[in-house]
């Protein structure tokens, strides 16, 4: 034969990923979106002061970036209370995601999550062979109890839980998921995604040991800090589970311009305090524009509101096409009952009243096809 010999669970996999990109929506489409509040981004963007420095890290982008991320990593470790030994920096909580999974799973292991939960999670799983077992939300809501209950029954390598969640903006009290981690079978590890925590109400961020080995915590700068573009994630856990992932990272696979500017927005907290209010004040107007509508709003703790369209599936993807075809990006869930929702990412005052605008013609002409 000619070409590559793929692996046997190469080949076993979908041709699929889990986010079509807004950039490919409108190849597709010929024009823009008038709005982008469909991926959870911060599109009120970065701290001026780390603009400044990624601007200024540009001239000398012919260096590979510290491959230890060594600067990023004792500001983080002092931010958080904890040792740089506790820090593993890498592009973005997806790619931190993918390096965990190749750590640890192999063909046939188990890994339990929510039905509905952040794709990208059981997307890495099953590109190294593992296998998802899942549960069902409790309401709007990923359900801890029900997590335990199944990793119990089949202990597996992992066991993942955001909070606050994503695609429903819902949150539990930082304490529900300390509590979760003595319950963690033995040799399993708990994942809490943690992306939209700073922006949640005070008491979400749970309080655990850095050094305690059941359990690794991820964070993101793209969305309190508007480094999306940038692919910065990092991950707090357990130094020997930190150090493994040396054996498998990409060591320059962050550029000196993202570090630069993440190492910037960190110490901004003056801008971070700001974006709270700006993406607080967002979430209001979204909440309004959909009670104007006859909609939903579910309370959210993050940048973006999932909104009940009040009926079921099929007619919030014709409310999604006919706001797509307007020019409005946002997205839905994919499972049900979560995808009676479409979900739409704070934003500037024009995109969001770009969507107000688009709104009511879409819901009527989706009523009308169903």
């Amino acid at each position: 034969m000619t070409g590559p010999r793929y692996t046997p669970l190469i080949d076993t996999l979908p041709s699929t990923v889990p986010f079509v990109g807004p950039e490919t929506q409108e190849r597709r489409m010929g024009h823009p979106f008038a709005a982008r509040l469909g991926a959870n981004e911060n599109g009120f963007g970065p701290s001026p002061r780390a603009i400044a420095a990624m601007a200024a890290a540009a001239g000398e982008a012919w260096k590979y970036g510290d491959p230890e991320n060594y600067e990023l990593k004792v500001a983080l470790a002092a931010r958080h209370g904890c040792r740089p030994e506790n820090i593993v920096v890498g592009e973005g909580i997806d790619g931190l995601l993918g390096y965990l999974c190749r750590l640890v799973i192999a063909p046939g292991d188990a890994v339990v999550t929510s039905e509905g939960g952040y794709p990208t999670f059981t997307f890495h799983v099953a590109g190294f062979g593992g296998v998802a077992h899942k549960v069902p939300y409790a309401g709007d809501a990923e359900d801890p109890e029900a997590l335990l209950a199944l990793a119990g029954r089949i202990v597996p390598k992992l066991i993942y839980i955001a909070n606050p969640d994503n695609p429903m903006g819902s949150h539990h009290p930082g304490a529900t998921i300390a509590a979760m981690v003595p319950r963690v079978p033995a040799g399993s590890l708990l994942i809490v995604d943690e992306a939209y925590v700073e922006l949640a109400p005070e008491g979400t961020e749970a309080p655990i040991d850095a050094d305690d080995p059941r359990v690794i915590r991820m964070r993101t700068f793209s969305k309190a800090h508007g480094l999306a573009g940038a692919r910065v994630g990092y991950a707090i856990g357990a130094a020997p589970l930190i150090a493994a992932f040396d054996k498998i990272r990409n060591h320059f696979g962050m550029s000196r311009i993202s570090q630069a500017g993440a190492l910037a927005a960190l110490s901004d907290t003056t801008w971070l305090a700001y974006m709270r209010r700006l993406i607080a004040a967002s979430r209001d107007r979204i909440g309004a524009i959909a009670r104007e509508n006859g909609l939903e709003p579910l309370p959210s703790a993050t940048n973006f509101v999932a909104i009940d369209c009040g009926r079921d599936g099929a007619f919030a993807r014709a409310v999604l096409a006919e706001l797509t075809a307007a020019g409005i990006f946002v997205r839905m869930p994919g499972v049900a009952p979560l995808d009676r929702c479409i979900r739409v990412s704070c934003g500037p005052e024009a995109e969001v009243e770009a969507f107000a605008a688009a709104l009511p013609a879409a819901l009527a002409r989706a009523r009308a096809a169903l």
